[in-house]
């Protein structure tokens, strides 16, 4: 069934809006057992009508860097040796911490603060398919999504210290005198478009099996044509990787956080006294 095959060909993308409501009512009703359970679709319609664009309310990634600061007299006396041996401590530190905590059974599906969420438009479809009795289809796909998170995170970490070995002393002076988040925006801008490439293969591996899946891709890609819905809604393997790396991003970013406002809990002479120095 395709949602938009009555659109005319120079319906606009404003015009369409209301249409994105009935992607979540087609992958509800592709999976319903009609007749055995009837609804209004146009009723439906109405109450789909926002899903697409609410978006997801899952945490964001750390914010930009708002600028650098002079260096403190303190970390200004320390040897560039030494300075770049503590941060790189440091980040090491946050890496471990990051993977460790994400990238194990129930690192994302039992944790409230990481779990990842069905794609906003799904969610509104699972609500329907748990009024038929079909709520099995939308927890195997919860559980799938995050399960591939995990799955995924684990191989994140190789390239993650290479970008901590292959540091330049520009970059260690930039996240020492930067923002409170510089070191995790370093990872992003170093990482991120190599770990999309190792997420998503994890990811369609997952779901390849999830009936679910399948029904949300196909009419999630029509809709992303119309610009209904973001680009990296219109793909479960899109929306699982970006979502992952967003919050493996985040946990690094707390942890950064965490040794910045209290450099002995590091446990570390080194890391608390170039630290300590800011």
């Amino acid at each position: 069934m395709n949602v938009f095959r009555w659109l005319p060909m120079n319906c606009s993308v404003t015009a369409a809006l209301p249409v994105a409501a009935t992607i979540a009512a087609a992958v509800a009703a592709t999976l319903l057992p009609l007749p055995s359970f009837a609804f209004d679709l146009n009723n439906l319609e109405n109450q789909l009508d926002n899903s697409l664009q609410q978006g997801s309310n899952t945490s964001n990634p750390p914010g930009n860097n708002p600028g650098t600061h002079p260096p403190s007299p303190a970390l200004a006396r320390m040897s560039n040796s030494e300075a770049g041996n503590g941060l790189k401590a440091a980040l090491s530190k946050g890496v471990d911490s990051a993977v460790s905590t994400l990238g194990r059974t129930d690192g994302f599906y039992g944790s409230p603060k990481w779990r990842i969420p069905l794609p906003p438009s799904l969610q509104k479809a699972s609500d329907l398919m748990r009024m038929a009795g079909l709520g099995g289809q939308a927890d195997a796909l919860d559980l799938a999504i995050n399960r591939a998170a995990e799955a995924a995170v684990p191989q994140a970490k190789t390239l993650l210290i290479q970008s901590v070995k292959h540091m330049t002393l520009v970059d260690a002076k930039n996240i020492l005198t930067g923002g409170p988040h510089s070191a995790t925006d370093y990872f992003r801008q170093q990482t991120e478009a190599p770990l999309t490439q190792k997420f998503l293969p994890i990811a369609r591996e997952a779901t390849a099996k999830v009936k679910l899946a399948k029904v949300y891709d196909r009419y999630a890609g029509e809709a992303a044509q119309f610009g209904l819905i973001k680009p990296d809604e219109s793909s479960l393997d899109s929306y699982i990787t970006q979502q992952a790396l967003s919050r493996l991003y985040q946990a690094i970013g707390d942890e950064e956080s965490a040794i910045r406002a209290n450099p002995l809990s590091a446990g570390s002479a080194l890391i608390s006294k170039v630290f300590g120095a800011l």
